[in-house]
């Protein structure tokens, strides 16, 4: 076939290719042009520079070799003279490209070939550009396919522009698909690979469920009400939060529906999962009662440093908190955050007992006092030497049988055990050879330096050198349980703040940092103003 054949017959099938492959026609050019280059070069010789350019109106073909402009040629097929290249162009200067036209020529049955294929590449790599551009925007939506085909338990979907995958822990367990069902699912990741871009649905994502609950509750997708935490138990069961940010609507009745027909669609295309809707709120502890349902709760205690939360039940309400395999606690605490440790009165009665008993002996040991003493100063709340040290003495004196002699005599025999302990705990800290300096450190105390020697941090340097987690310890999920990976000051009363302050004096003092400037005084202050 000739180049300059049928100018019309290449736009159509430029055109064609451009709608089929829905791509831009200008793309589907570039690589024609790209194909008839590469067929020229074989013609002309590989290292020549040749050009194509196509007419996107009329179809017509230009072929042209560029020259590069230079003083002394080498080497005719690239190169040309500035003598030569002036009586074409007489502002040409040495470095410049002239360009030659050159003429039309057939196409043998190998170039032919070649530039095919070329097309093809050309034309497979835009479109695998067209799809990820266009599924990466998409990611967080739910999207209707076809099954094209189903292997080794991962399901392929057709969708329409694009090909995806369901793999097999991605669906919901014992549901299953044969070629030409339809298939709705969740985009969580679009990623550009060597072979195509590849689009990954899932039917497990909570969030699936989220944009499920979207499409069926008007109010959650005007935005009145909000969708603000999920977890799921994909097929068993499942639990979401929901607020609503008008006072007049009820967030849980309009999720459930008139007669429970929104949920009930949920549920319909999720295979039955049983779902619990739940009132946000914004206080933890209410927030985790109302997670727990249906189970009733008698008491919460909170942890907010560690994010755990202690929850007492009645004795006969334990297997409904925990639920069959533990299931209704582990939802809870996916969808609040928090570790939850489930008690009941009976654990919880006996577990006060335990610490009242260690509280008393504590105070029998180290105040030298009688058992009455020492479970007096236990019930009035007092659970540590150094409270009862630095308490006000008249709070002491006001305990039912005791007066101000009395309380000043405990106060002392804490001072004293305190000071000896300190004492103790001060040549520890030297057998481990834990620097002077390091107690300097605001926030440090002696016994922190004991915890600091015995995991060879011995100096201010050494501090400085040490993340947040490393004094405070983390926590990881693995297999869907919270594990608590100890630090160097576990037991001590430190948050991750007090943590981070360390180190930062710790930093100031080695000199690593500065120290952060003193906020300026008000200018009213600083002008004597009243």
């Amino acid at each position: 076939m000739a180049v300059s054949a049928n100018r019309l017959e290449l736009l159509q099938i430029a055109d064609a290719v451009a709608r089929e492959k829905v791509i831009d026609r200008q793309i589907v050019l570039a690589a024609m042009e790209d194909a008839i280059q590469k067929a020229a070069r074989s013609r002309y010789g590989s290292e020549t520079e040749v050009r194509a350019e196509i007419n996107p109106r009329s179809g017509e073909i230009r072929l042209s070799r560029l020259l590069l402009v230079v003083d002394e040629v080498e080497n005719d097929a690239t190169q040309i003279s500035l003598v030569d290249a002036r009586r074409r162009n007489p502002a040409a200067q040495a470095g410049d490209y002239i360009a030659e036209t050159l003429p039309p020529f057939d196409f043998g049955r190998i170039a032919a070939q070649s530039a095919k294929q070329v097309i093809v590449q050309k034309v497979r790599e835009a479109e695998r550009d067209r799809q990820y551009e266009e599924f990466k925007d998409r990611i967080g939506e739910i999207v209707n396919g076809v099954v094209k085909r189903a292997e080794y338990g991962n399901v392929v979907v057709d969708l329409g522009r694009g090909e995806a995958i369901v793999r097999r822990d991605e669906l919901i367990p014992r549901e299953t698909f044969r070629a030409g069902d339809r298939i709705r699912a969740y985009v969580y990741d679009v990623r550009r690979e060597v072979r195509g871009p590849q689009i990954f649905l899932s039917r497990t994502h909570p969030q699936f469920m989220a944009k499920l609950f979207a499409q069926e509750v008007p109010e959650i997708y005007d935005g009145i009400v909000e969708v603000k935490a999920v977890a799921r138990d994909p097929g068993s069961r499942a639990k979401i939060a929901v607020i609503s940010r008008d006072s007049s609507i009820d967030p849980v009745g309009a999720c459930v529906g008139m007669r429970g027909s929104r949920v009930q669609a949920v549920v319909g295309e999720l295979q039955g999962e049983k779902v619990d809707i739940i009132p946000w709120s914004h206080d933890p502890a209410t927030f985790i009662v109302n997670a727990l349902q249906p189970a009733e709760v008698v008491k919460v205690v909170l942890d907010e440093d560690s994010e755990r939360i202690e929850v007492v039940v009645p004795d006969d309400q334990l297997s409904l908190a925990i639920g069959r395999r533990g299931q209704n606690v582990r939802l809870a605490s996916q969808l609040t955050g928090w570790d939850i440790d489930i008690l009941t009165e009976a654990e919880e009665s006996e577990r006060r007992q335990k610490e009242f008993v260690e509280r008393t002996e504590l105070f029998m040991n180290a105040l030298d006092v009688d058992e009455v003493v020492g479970q007096l100063l236990a019930s009035e709340g007092f659970s540590s030497i150094e409270e009862l040290a630095y308490v006000e003495t008249s709070e002491l004196a006001s305990i039912q049988g005791f007066d101000e002699d009395t309380a000043a005599e405990i106060q002392d025999r804490a001072s004293s055990y305190l000071a000896a302990r300190e004492a103790e705990l001060d040549g520890r800290r030297r057998e481990l050879g834990v620097a002077d300096e390091l107690k300097e450190v605001e926030g440090v105390t002696t016994a922190m330096l004991v915890a600091f020697g015995e995991n060879d941090v011995k100096n201010v340097e050494d501090l400085a050198g040490c993340a947040t987690d490393d004094l405070v310890g983390w926590t990881e999920r693995k297999d869907g349980e919270t594990i608590k990976q100890k630090g160097y000051l576990d037991g001590f009363e430190v948050s991750r703040a007090d943590a981070e302050a360390m180190i930062m004096a710790a930093r100031v003092k080695a000199g690593w940092i500065e120290a952060p400037a003193e906020p300026e005084a008000a200018e009213g202050e600083e002008s004597g103003e009243a």
